[in-house]
């Protein structure tokens, strides 16, 4: 059986860079040069009074439109250096329902297979090793319970709770997310965090001496919206 590794991690450019550039330069020179400064968290983000739904009734079907991505944050440790790994894609597809200020149902699918970092090499080892995405290649977020919401408006931005099955890796899991909404051009924005323990979807963080890997990590998405028709 093809050993279940590191989910969203940088063990293939551990084998291909680490062994030459880290090395020979030192982890410090690892995590600034080669890796450097990792990319913010996607967060909703919107001007005061540029959208054209503001006031206007929000229910219905939506669908995930272009500018929405998705992906991860992990942290490696290399000789004791704290080296923090993003990878994202823009494929993210799905529907989201809105009934009476109330989101009653979300389908969510992220095509895990396109995520990238800024390594070809520890892509590949994510694709092939880590989360198999020959067998598995999207991971989904289907939201379990309607979550209540204040009206949303332009430039506005609402907190909530949602509460759904994340499926990464052939496994599925509940999960409870913080997010944040707003309205925004002739559309909505919508951002998280999910925190991902790796054992919990059948995926081993590794440990290669002169570097491992922490044994959580965070799934990501800025998810936008627009009305189905």
């Amino acid at each position: 059986m093809k050993k279940k590794t590191a989910i969203l991690l940088g063990a293939g450019i551990a084998v291909v860079v680490l062994g030459t550039t880290a090395a020979v330069a030192g982890p410090i020179f690892y995590r600034d040069v080669v890796v450097g400064t990792p990319d913010a968290a996607p967060t909703v983000a919107v001007t005061p009074g540029t959208s054209s739904l503001t006031g206007t009734p929000i229910s219905g079907s939506w669908r995930v439109a272009s500018g929405s991505t998705a992906g991860y944050r992990v942290k490696e440790v290399l000789n004791g250096t704290d080296v923090t790994v993003v990878g994202k894609t823009s494929k993210v597809s799905g529907t989201v329902t809105l009934a009476d200020d109330s989101i009653t149902a979300a389908d969510i699918t992220v095509a895990v297979a396109d995520i990238a970092t800024d390594s070809g090499s520890r892509d590949e080892y994510f694709r092939t090793s880590a989360l198999e995405t020959d067998i598995y290649p999207d991971a989904t977020f289907r939201l379990s319970s309607p979550v209540a919401a204040t009206r949303l408006s332009s430039g506005k931005v609402t907190a909530f709770t949602a509460t759904g099955n994340l499926t990464l890796h052939g496994v599925t899991k509940r999960v409870t997310v913080p997010m944040k909404a707003a309205l925004s051009g002739d559309g909505a924005e919508v951002s998280g965090s999910i925190p991902v323990t790796f054992s919990d979807y059948k995926v081993a963080a590794p440990s290669l001496g002169f570097v491992t890997v922490q044994k959580q990590g965070a799934v990501e998405f800025l998810v936008k919206a627009a009305p189905a028709s």
